[in-house]
């Protein structure tokens, strides 16, 4: 955001799970085989897909698994794109599922917390459900307090999304493409959106998302993956690190909405300039804090120039030694600490999840930008073209 001058990162040094059932599931086991047959080598750069479910209306689900040269894995769900497993080696090269998900397509379907999904139209929360474009007042689902959240009650994250995928010389690459009606969850318009899953042999992954509008709209794309780098299902991520590149943050009012300023986070527990544990601050009567019972707010990243790719963030975890850096174009970056996880279901690690056992990087415009005019604009006209980049880059402390 223009005013904001980035300033010098601060270096420092750093001193596959299964559902709960006593047999593998169809789709696992088809999954494994096709893995398996890459070329007979557990770590060769390969490419799969088998059946996952059928949604109630009969449309097919299948889940794709992306792997590296290095034994990275990356699968996701065609339904919301759902990124529901991340495999990364810990210092000692001991490979762990790094985010949250569920057992089961219905799971996702019925009370997921947006784990691991393409989220859209508009990421985070608009004020009221409601936003005036070009003159016309436009009408959202309310579904989060008396707002409108991820896009509304069928956003981009319940959609089934056309998949096809490409192997390159050094990468693997899955092109997921979605057309929204126009006046779907109330957004004007027909968007038509691609969104890019790319894993490198630099064990990274690039997510890239297009999209193109017949009609004046509002568009705040973002991926929506609950990270813990201890692995999935090991408890709380207080102990674990993070850095944000941002000397500013959105202060919200009592349900989440900016009140339009931007303040510094010097001297607040949202001060993430250096690498801090998680839960340091956690119990800080800080009243940011407590209103969102703990942290779900939107920071102003430091940019060299806006739109451009550069450090947002960085999570380091001291007991296993895994690192998640974070490069974006956008403007903002939401870390959300899992705090409405209360037990209440159980994940794909096969215990109950609860709040602080992961953390999420969602790459951002801020929320409620279209009743914020002095916000970075998510205005998109016809004839133009969004695009956002996100890289999340993985490594260790070896």
């Amino acid at each position: 955001m223009e005013g904001w001058a980035l300033r010098s990162v601060e270096c420092f040094a750093f001193v596959k799970e299964s559902p709960p059932s006593n047999s593998i599931p169809v789709w696992e086991a088809a999954m494994n085989q096709q893995e398996q047959s890459a070329g007979g080598i557990a770590n060769a750069r390969s490419i799969a897909s088998a059946p996952y479910g059928t949604l109630p209306d009969g449309q097919q689900v299948d889940i794709h698994t992306l792997r590296n040269d290095n034994g990275i894995i990356v699968k996701f769900l065609s339904y919301g794109g759902i990124i529901t497993q991340i495999d990364t080696p810990d210092r000692s090269g001991r490979f762990a599922n790094i985010v949250l998900g569920l057992r089961t397509l219905h799971e996702y379907q019925t009370h997921s917390p947006y784990f691991g999904a393409i989220i859209g139209r508009y990421a985070n929360r608009i004020a009221k459900g409601q936003f005036t474009l070009d003159g016309r007042t436009y009408h959202l689902p309310i579904n989060n307090g008396m707002n409108s959240l991820h896009g509304g009650m069928r956003g981009f994250d319940k959609q089934v999304w056309s998949v096809r995928t490409e192997k390159e010389a050094t990468s693997l690459r899955a092109v997921l493409t979605y057309a929204s009606p126009d006046g779907e969850e109330g957004y004007p318009g027909t968007l038509d959106v691609t969104v890019m899953y790319t894993l490198d042999d630099a064990n990274a992954l690039r997510i890239d998302y297009e999209a193109t509008t017949d009609k004046a709209t509002v568009v705040n794309l973002t991926n929506h993956s609950y990270f813990n780098l201890g692995g999935n299902g090991s408890g709380s991520v207080s102990h674990q690190m993070v850095q944000i590149n941002a000397d500013a943050y959105t202060p919200t009012d009592a349900t989440q909405i900016p009140i339009g300023t931007i303040e510094t986070v010097g001297g607040t527990p949202l001060d993430f300039r250096k690498l801090t544990p998680i839960g340091a601050r956690l119990a800080n009567p800080f009243p940011q804090l407590v209103l969102a019972h703990g942290y779900d707010h939107n920071w102003v990243l430091n940019k060299p120039k806006p739109d451009a790719l550069s450090f947002a963030a960085r999570a380091y975890d001291p007991a296993s030694g895994r690192i998640l850096e974070v490069d974006t174009s956008e403007p903002g970056l939401q870390l959300y600490t899992a705090n409405h996880l209360n037990g209440a279901f159980t994940g794909s690690s096969g215990t109950a999840y609860r709040q602080t056992e992961a953390f999420t990087f969602e790459t951002q415009h801020f929320p409620d930008s279209p009743n914020h005019p002095g916000f970075p604009s998510t205005v998109l006209e016809p004839g133009e073209v969004f695009r956002s980049t996100t890289i999340f880059r993985f490594s260790t402390d070896a």
